[in-house]
């Protein structure tokens, strides 16, 4: 008795709160999408983007504080991309539909499906990589494969910011708005190589500027933050085929490496979380 009471008692000791910090981020982003998707059933759409963009900020902070603390955990991973499937292919694609593509009947809810079947796909090739036996160059920590789901999320919901900023009616029309969530959820599941930014540094002559053009943003947010979004959108879209010749080139060198060494390269294979945090 004296024993087992003991051994409790250690394992409870063993397992620190600390650890459950990131699972509770984790499902305070699962509580946020699953709000945006009440607020667009209330037809409330800003609200509902705006719970969408509060999950991509608590899903970005779950897998930072996790490392930070040295708490990483299978449990905590399967969490976290079951959370983001939900967030960022579920939810956006309900308020889309019930914002724009409800009104065109059964071939909006097909493009509406789309989408998260898309997150879905990509999740399934993200968990089938982390098993993965042949672990890939280390290079290929700075890129995601395809569109991470919270980025994927933020550019589908751009026609609808807009329409919260300007007074027009084409970007909420079905089309625009189909034509893009098709377009996003096929970036999502591309071979397509993204820039991670979670290892990037800033060389020292560039911390000034860069924090001069961080307040540069975050005064556009301030006054006019749907269309700050939808340029940030806009901006990182223009940042893939960037990041698509700096893949190609870092490939082609590590080719060449490998082949004067006299060693088969291997193939790249995602290593970025699919929500990209």
């Amino acid at each position: 008795m004296d024993s087992d009471l003991r051994s409790q008692r250690g394992g409870l000791r063993g397992f620190s709160i600390h650890r459950l910090i990131p699972n509770v981020l984790t499902l305070a982003a699962l509580c946020s999408g699953l709000t945006g998707i009440r607020f667009a059933l209330q037809g409330e759409m800003r609200l509902a983007v705006i719970a969408i963009i509060v999950a991509a900020i608590f899903d970005a902070l779950d897998g930072r504080v996790a490392r930070r603390l040295g708490v990483t955990s299978r449990f905590g991973a399967e969490l976290d991309s079951l959370s983001d499937f939900l967030c960022f292919g579920v939810a956006p694609a309900l308020v889309l539909y019930l914002a724009s593509l409800s009104h065109v009947g059964a071939l909006g809810w097909i493009v509406t499906l789309m989408f998260p079947i898309c997150s879905a796909l990509r999740l399934a090739r993200f968990n089938t990589a982390l098993v993965s036996d042949t672990p890939p160059p280390v290079w290929t920590g700075s890129y995601f494969t395809g569109v991470p789901a919270p980025a994927g999320a933020l550019l589908a919901l751009m026609p609808l910011m807009v329409s919260f900023e300007i007074e027009a009616a084409w970007p909420r029309h079905s089309v625009v708005v189909g034509l893009v969530l098709v377009a996003v959820g096929g970036l999502m599941v591309s071979r397509v190589p993204t820039f991670s930014f979670k290892k990037g540094r800033i060389p020292r002559h560039l911390v000034l500027p860069t924090l001069l053009a961080a307040a540069l943003v975050m005064g556009v947010l301030a006054s006019a933050p749907w269309i700050a979004l939808s340029l940030i959108g806009l901006g990182y879209m223009c940042l893939i085929p960037f990041s698509l010749l700096s893949y190609r080139r870092q490939a082609a060198q590590d080719r060449k490496a490998a082949e004067a060494a006299g060693v088969v390269p291997l193939r790249a294979v995602d290593r970025g979380s699919p929500s990209g945090d």
